[in-house]
């Protein structure tokens, strides 16, 4: 299997690192965030990856090859001319990706123990083209899921605004977790072009397909933000 990881992001909520680096470098104790999630996705056997660069990404590109690619099969999605955020950043990868088999797409700035094995066994198991992973966490946005965990609309729980497939029954909130497990097939079915989050996509697309979440509880944290930083180096050794 392989994973896609998004890299590309400009990172403005860590400033001032990201004022001169990519935030997919950042380091927590030591180890560029990069580097974690290489190793991470190669602890449960996946070494065949594709990168997304734009801001900064010539030093993503040589931090790789300084270190040999971690012994990996690297493959870089070049985003320098525009940056096409996370559904954009899928389409203009997809020569690497649209084959046979089902993929990983890993936001670079999350940092988890999640057990990917039973991740990707539920999503095979449900035949999904998408399975997102979600928690009960705090978050100012969450997706709402039915008693079968199936995608049913999103809430943004500052503003009270919502985005519903049909009328909410106790829809249960959780937060996205940045991670997916993706079949090919969502190439076929991806209406928009250019720049656009695969956030937006999924939810148009919950009102005629089953998307389903898996909650679990494994140790999260977005690495966003520099006191996140420091929230992670407690948990991340």
């Amino acid at each position: 299997m392989k994973a896609l990881i998004f890299a590309a992001g400009k990172g403005t909520r860590l400033k001032p690192f990201t004022d001169h680096h990519p935030k997919a470098l950042a380091l927590v104790n030591e180890v560029p965030l990069l580097q974690r999630n290489i190793k991470y996705l190669q602890s449960f056997g996946i070494n065949d990856f594709v990168i997304n660069v734009h801001h900064f990404g010539g030093q993503i590109v040589e931090f790789l090859k300084k270190n040999d690619n971690f012994g990996a099969k690297i493959e870089i999605s070049d985003e320098s001319q525009e940056l096409l955020e996370t559904g954009g950043g899928l389409v203009f990868a997809r020569k690497f990706l649209d084959f046979d088999e089902d993929f990983i797409i890993m936001n670079a700035d999350i940092l988890t123990d999640l057990d990917l094995n039973l991740f990707i066994k539920y999503h095979l198991e449900k035949k999904d083209f998408a399975t997102l992973a979600v928690s009960d966490r705090k978050s100012s946005r969450k997706l709402l899921f039915d008693v079968k965990m199936i995608l049913k609309g999103w809430l943004n729980v500052e503003t009270g605004e919502q985005r519903l497939a049909e009328f909410n029954k106790g829809f249960k909130p959780l937060a996205f977790s940045g991670i997916h497990c993706v079949n090919p097939e969502i190439f076929r079915k991806i209406k928009r072009t250019g720049k656009f989050s695969i956030m937006e996509e999924y939810l148009d697309l919950m009102r005629m397909e089953k998307i389903h979440g898996y909650e679990h509880s494994a140790q999260l944290i977005d690495v966003g933000r520099p006191e996140s930083v420091l929230e992670a180096e407690k948990i991340f050794k």
